[in-house]
């Protein structure tokens, strides 16, 4: 396997440091073309050059040798690596990681208030962790993803869905940008909190199981998510268009509220109103009870049957 799960940050922030650097090429970072190159983007010496320190001792930061670099350092790569303002972010997340203390995993649960709040929304809505994993919901956003309460607690995560289980993977029609959003998701979360038990566990079966996940990992995107659109594909009501927000809450700041809405007047909304006529079948905002499922399928079966460029 050649990326790393979690927890060894010198690893992780050499490997960002490459994945960064092959990104950006010569011409964009103010450099002459020289012409073809064995390996993409900025050789190690050009960007220790640009960044004003000793190719030998960028050598050493790529390694996880370099001690603690200091801000205007990381304020330099970040210039020189084109990062917005997530991977600067992140950059500095595993530049200066915070210290870990080894902690029990315990079940998250969603305020009171956000439940009460969630039973109020007539739009679909989801309150997730940073690990991804759905602990709230409504009727609607059961109609339009998947029935959460009949699902095992362990398949109640965004990102072990789209890539294990071919149903839902059918209904992205974008694939490639929904799984490459969610790893970045996951990859932030690394970064902020390198420790949590729960996501490495995650990231290890996801590893195992998905080629593709691995490759998506390789790449150290970060993704932050706000705003954005999902484009489904529902097996009862066809192709739905779905702008979303991303809410997070003093009270819980380590768990967001994700509500989906379709344009007014849409066939997006006309399927959203079919839909809602549904989800009285659902059940609320809380777990509900765990039914037997069918095995998952790993995700190499799951691409047979959808390919990732239109699913």
């Amino acid at each position: 396997m050649t990326a790393t799960t979690p927890g060894n940050w010198k690893s992780e922030l050499g490997e960002f440091l490459q994945a960064r650097r092959a990104a950006v090429s010569p011409a964009s970072a103010g450099l002459p073309d020289t012409g073809r190159r064995r390996v993409p983007g900025l050789r190690r010496e050009e960007l220790a050059a640009l960044v004003g320190v000793s190719t030998d001792y960028y050598v050493r930061l790529e390694q996880g040798r370099g001690g603690r670099p200091s801000e205007s350092l990381l304020d330099s790569i970040a210039r020189v690596l084109l990062l917005d303002d997530t991977q600067r972010a992140h950059l500095y997340d595993l530049a200066r990681p915070r210290p870990r203390r080894a902690r029990r995993a315990v079940k998250e649960r969603m305020p009171d208030v956000t439940r009460q709040f969630l039973e109020t929304l007539t739009v679909p809505a989801l309150v997730m962790t940073r690990t991804m994993q759905v602990i709230g919901w409504n009727p609607l956003a059961c109609a339009v993803f998947t029935d959460y309460a009949a699902r095992p607690e362990a398949e109640r995560n965004s990102a072990w869905l789209l890539f294990l289980d071919e149903e839902i993977a059918a209904r992205h029609r974008d694939w490639e940008a929904s799984a490459r959003g969610t790893v970045g998701i996951l990859r932030k979360t690394a970064g902020e909190d390198p420790g949590n038990s729960r996501l490495a566990a995650l990231v290890g079966e996801l590893a195992v199981r998905s080629e593709t996940f691995r490759r998506l990992w390789a790449e150290h995107h970060v993704f932050e998510k706000t705003t954005g659109v999902n484009l489904m594909r529902h097996p009862d009501v066809g192709d739905i268009d779905l702008s979303y927000i991303a809410w997070t809450t003093p009270g819980a700041p380590d768990q967001m509220l994700v509500t989906y809405l379709a344009e007014p007047g849409s066939k997006s909304a006309e399927a959203l109103r079919i839909l809602g006529s549904m989800a009285a079948s659902y059940q609320g905002t809380g777990r509900g009870d765990v039914h037997t499922r069918r095995p998952a399928r790993s995700e190499d079966e799951t691409r047979e049957q959808w390919p990732a460029q239109d699913v």
